[in-house]
């Protein structure tokens, strides 16, 4: 399991925030090092931060929730029930519940930018269904076979399918028959019509161009550029390695005017660039071990941090081929994750890969790097939405300096922390359980989590760095903030969808702190307060 930390966006937005303009907007958070290797211990200078080691081979665990988040219109909630085969639609204001059926298994849904259709991914049988949000009538779309990933273009008018080996769930259906692992299928939202396009080898991310126009495939060996105004989907292949076993790719960005493509290799001490007008490549090196790569959110860099030289690289995202800035990064720092804020005149820098609990504020326009250390190891952090604070999630492990019976000692936490020019200020929260969702509200000033069996909602202040537990009538498993509307004066409230046999989602109002619940999405609906 790992964590999700998303602003209270549609989903289509989301995926569009994932391009130029909006680096670091999307937050998930993978598991707690519980098999760190020895390397990452005590580096025996008495600090307590864990030191780099001669060998940093482990991946930063940024990885996806591997589960199905409904999603949200303006004014509905849309919940999938794979145990049924339906998606409830939820309205937040009059609590009014209908429930459609879809295909098997349905196990992710989206929402269009503009709210007219619904998308969900029916993993039982190989289909999508495409739902008017008003009217909950749509079709249902076969696909090829064996996907668990979908992807939504940022105006909404594509979803994208593949399958990701390193997503792959312990519930996912058992593959049978013919599979491949070349095919992605593409499907317009609009009128539902399906292409099927064979691609390079193990797909592992799909972007689109802002302008929704161009699908950018990236594959181990290949980008699989498909130019989706065309009447008949063909990909257009660029090597992206020339050697007969590539590394896998793990990442690839846009740059804000979309010309360029920036892909992360496995373990290559180099990135590649693509122009994608062009169709060429140019491999940039960079320091060892490259494990994150990401842009500024004007999409006017290309960062790599490269964690065993302890090092940041600074490209010109509209002209890779300008010699980068190179910044070293102070001792006793293990920097293999970068997050920006906003605004983009900061990033921190910090490792999930290492029981450490340094991490570093990079000032941007000074290129002033501050260390600063936390209660416990990193399982992952983020800016919150107006830039002025930070949510740190950590693990469960200990820093080798942690003594048994101290405060924080074995257990889950997460810490609040605001940020300026001088001191870090936190407030560092002992939690009784596993940390497993978060969402923002629109306005940045509340955010909102849920644990693992644990019957509450958690609210925090990120301008008070306070927290307040909502009670919930049993445990919670996803969590989101509805989007205000123009005719509202009351701050949206939050829900958390909840288990139980017949579907149970709770809404809490922050002005009147008032709790409204709804159990039974399908037989008799009943609201309690």
């Amino acid at each position: 399991m790992s964590v999700r930390w998303r602003h209270a966006l549609p989903l289509a937005t989301l995926l569009a925030l994932s391009l130029p303009g909006c680096a670091g907007a999307d937050f998930t958070m993978g598991e707690g090092r519980a098999d760190a290797p020895e390397e990452y211990g005590d580096d025996g200078d008495g600090d307590g931060n864990g030191g780099a080691g001669e060998d940093l081979d482990d991946p930063e665990l940024d990885d996806d929730f591997l589960s199905m988040p409904p999603s949200q219109s303006d004014v509905y909630v849309f919940v999938a029930n794979p145990s049924r085969d339906t998606v409830s639609r939820i309205d937040v204001f009059s609590l009014e519940v209908r429930t459609a059926p879809v295909g098997s298994n349905p196990r992710v849904v989206r929402v269009t930018d503009n709210y007219a259709w619904a998308v969900v991914f029916n993993q039982g049988d190989n289909t999508v269904s495409i739902l008017d949000t008003e009217t909950l009538q749509g079709q249902t779309v076969g696909v090829r076979r064996n996907f668990n990933q979908m992807r939504m273009s940022a105006e909404g008018d594509w979803v994208a399918l593949f399958h990701d080996r390193d997503a792959v769930r312990p519930d996912d259906p058992t593959p049978d028959g013919i599979q491949s692992f070349n095919e992605v299928s593409f499907v317009s939202v609009p009128d539902g019509e399906h292409h099927g396009v064979v691609v390079g080898y193990n797909p592992r991310d799909i972007k689109f161009s802002q302008d929704g126009a161009t699908a950018v495939v990236v594959a181990d060996q290949h980008l699989a550029l498909v130019d989706l105004r065309a009447e008949s989907l063909r990909p257009v292949l660029i090597p992206i390695s020339d050697v007969l076993e590539p590394p896998a790719a793990e990442e690839v960005v846009l740059s804000g005017s979309g010309r360029y493509a920036f892909v992360r290799q496995r373990g290559a001490d180099a990135i590649v660039s693509v122009d994608l007008d062009a169709r060429s490549t140019l491999s940039l090196p960079v320091g060892a071990n490259p494990t994150d790569l990401d842009l500024s959110p004007d999409g006017a860099m290309a960062v790599v941090v490269s964690r065993a030289d302890n090092q940041i690289w600074i490209f010109d995202a509209e002209a890779p081929e300008l010699p980068p800035e190179v910044l070293d990064l102070p001792e006793p720092l293990v920097a293999g994750s970068i997050r920006f804020n906003p605004d983009g005149d900061r990033a921190i820098l910090y490792t999930t890969a290492a029981l450490s609990r340094t991490f570093a504020i990079w000032n941007t326009q000074t290129d002033e790097v501050r260390l600063e250390s936390l209660v416990k190891p990193v399982r992952g952090m983020a800016y919150t939405p107006t830039g002025d604070s930070l949510l740190v999630m950590h693990t469960r492990e200990n820093s080798p300096d942690q003594l048994p019976g101290s405060d924080f000692y074995n257990h889950w936490a997460v810490s609040l922390l605001q940020v300026d020019d001088r001191a870090l200020l936190q407030n560092a929260i002992k939690l009784p359980a596993e940390p497993m969702d978060f969402a923002n509200a629109y306005d940045g000033r509340n955010g909102y989590f849920i644990m693992h069996n644990e019957p509450s909602l958690i609210q925090v202040d990120y301008d008070t760095l306070l927290y307040d537990a909502i009670a919930l009538r049993s445990h919670p498993v996803f969590v989101g903030v509805l989007p205000p509307l123009e005719t509202q004066t009351a701050r949206p409230p939050a829900w958390a969808s909840q288990e139980h046999d017949l579907g149970r989602i709770s809404f809490f109002h922050p002005d009147s702190r008032r709790v409204e619940t709804i159990t039974g999405f399908e037989l008799n609906n009943q609201i309690e307060e």
